[in-house]
């Protein structure tokens, strides 16, 4: 036996489902943590992580469930791709868990399985009304302006009256994606050609955003608002009486660093609605604005009115939110024409098969939010050997940066739980790293590498660059794979 088959089987093996933002920084932890905790922990210090993902191309949320015009994604996207390029680290993509392969066969081949899958379906709006035609979930939209490989290639934007409702940064995303100009969004983003022929063509001009509780108790990011300032052709408007805080609301917001940035932003938006108005509705440049995008503070909707089957008005209750953030509903209600209504009220993360769905916390059922799997939502047994991290241990709430807390600490009972298992956490009985390869092959399905992603990513920078454009998206799944195994 050669020296380097003979440290190959002597690596720990792990398997990691989802290449998103949560899968790479988790992948990355475990590699640098062992490297530092490794002998002490009687571990060694080499480890091969096999990165499974049932989409063509990695990244998850960062490519396919954030607005193409957040500037920071790019950042991020290149962090991601600098820890993928890494010979300890092997990329399975178009290999889907539960369908390609099942736990049982990765528990054979692999030392710990860790779970990193994220969301793609929204919570359900839950009022009457909401099967009306025009009714739609902000993660359909979502996937339909970020060419997610299955998602919609033809979006309805012939509304001139919109609501958007929900108080975090998807609805600000979905809110700001309807109120776009569709060549400035074109020069700055990597869209494909469909999203900018279906902007050209969206009528919105009034676009109304309806958040529950008050100014204080929004959840949006600092970015997200300095985003919604500086839109081209759109005027902001907001409801003075929203922003009449009294001394406790702003003692209680004053507590946490990012609620105080946020409601010091929200401020300053207020006065440039008020200077957007005395210079004559015009947007943040002093142009005349051809659209209005008004913003809704302590406002529920209760119902979606129709007619003939279709959207036609959107019910709303005022209300009033304390310094503590609850919610109390004042009876005053008012209608809204409109002809469509998006839905950002959260997702709801993916389940996988074998493993225990909590319903209540919408995440895979694990023991005290510490990300290791068990046999039932509310307690129940410890399952060996595996795992869960990010939204699937924790459910829809945090932003990217959060998986990274998250990572460290079940990284930490990873290595934790590996170093008290038999041979020195080197459990699974097949440990041959090729074993994998062999499986999927027999079974005629061809994964796609880190080269074939990069093959994929210099196609789109090629076809960007003859528009004089950085990058510039390919949404077909097939295309995706003839490039990649070219």
């Amino acid at each position: 036996m050669t020296e380097s088959s003979n440290t190959n089987e002597n690596e720990l093996r792990i398997a990691v489902i989802g290449a998103g933002p949560a899968g790479v920084y988790s992948s990355d932890i475990f590699l640098r943590q062992l490297k530092k905790l490794g002998e002490e922990l009687g571990l060694g210090t080499k480890a091969r992580i096999d990165l499974f993902e049932k989409l063509p191309v990695p990244f998850g949320l960062v490519r396919y469930g954030v607005a193409p015009d957040h500037p920071s994604i790019k950042f991020i996207a290149d962090a991601l791709e600098k820890t993928l390029d890494n010979p300890d680290i092997h990329l399975y993509c178009d290999v889907e868990f539960g369908k390609d392969v099942t736990l049982d066969e990765l528990l054979a081949r692999y030392d710990a399985v860790l779970f990193a899958t994220g969301a793609v379906k929204d919570k359900p709006l839950g009022l009457p009304g909401a099967d009306l035609d025009g009714v739609y979930g902000a993660a359909k939209f979502v996937e339909w302006y970020d060419g997610y490989p299955t998602g919609a290639r033809e979006w309805p934007l012939t509304a001139e009256n919109v609501a958007v409702i929900g108080g975090g940064n998807v609805a600000m995303d979905v809110a700001r994606e309807l109120m776009r100009n569709a060549d400035d969004l074109k020069a700055k983003t990597d869209i494909p050609d469909n999203v900018y022929e279906g902007i050209q063509r969206n009528k919105a001009k009034v676009l109304h955003l309806f958040i529950r509780r008050g100014v204080a108790q929004a959840k949006f990011s600092v970015q997200e608002l300095r985003e919604m300032e500086k839109l081209p052709g759109v005027q902001l408007i907001i409801n003075e009486d929203d922003f009449e805080l009294d001394d406790d609301t702003i003692e209680v917001a004053g507590k946490d660093k990012l609620t105080r940035q946020m409601v010091e932003e929200l401020f300053t938006i207020r006065e440039m609605a008020e200077d957007m108005e005395d210079d004559g509705d015009v947007d943040f440049e002093g142009n005349p604005a051809d659209r209005k995008y008004y913003v809704h503070f302590n406002s529920a909707p209760t119902e979606i009115l129709g007619e003939d089957g279709k959207v036609k008005a959107i019910r709303v209750e005022r209300t009033e939110t304390g310094a503590d953030g609850k919610m109390h509903r004042t009876g005053e209600f008012t209608d809204y024409p409109v002809e469509a209504v998006y839905h950002a009220i959260g997702y709801k993360p993916a389940e996988a098969p074998g493993i225990v769905y909590d319903e209540k916390g919408a995440h895979l059922a694990n023991a005290n939010g510490d990300g290791r799997i068990t046999t039932a939502a509310d307690g129940g047994e410890v399952r060996e050997r595996l795992y869960a991290t990010g939204w699937a241990k924790r459910g829809p709430v945090g932003l990217i940066g959060s998986t990274k807390s998250d990572a460290l600490m079940i990284v930490t009972n990873m290595l934790e739980d590996l170093a008290k298992a038999a041979e020195g956490g080197r459990v699974a009985a097949d440990r041959d790293p090729e074993s994998i390869d062999r499986l999927l092959e027999s079974r005629g399905i061809k994964p796609i590498d880190f080269a074939g992603w990069k093959k994929v990513d210099a196609f789109e920078r090629a076809e960007g660059a003859k528009e004089g454009r950085e990058h510039k998206k390919v949404i077909d799944p097939e295309q995706m794979r003839q490039l990649a195994h070219a």
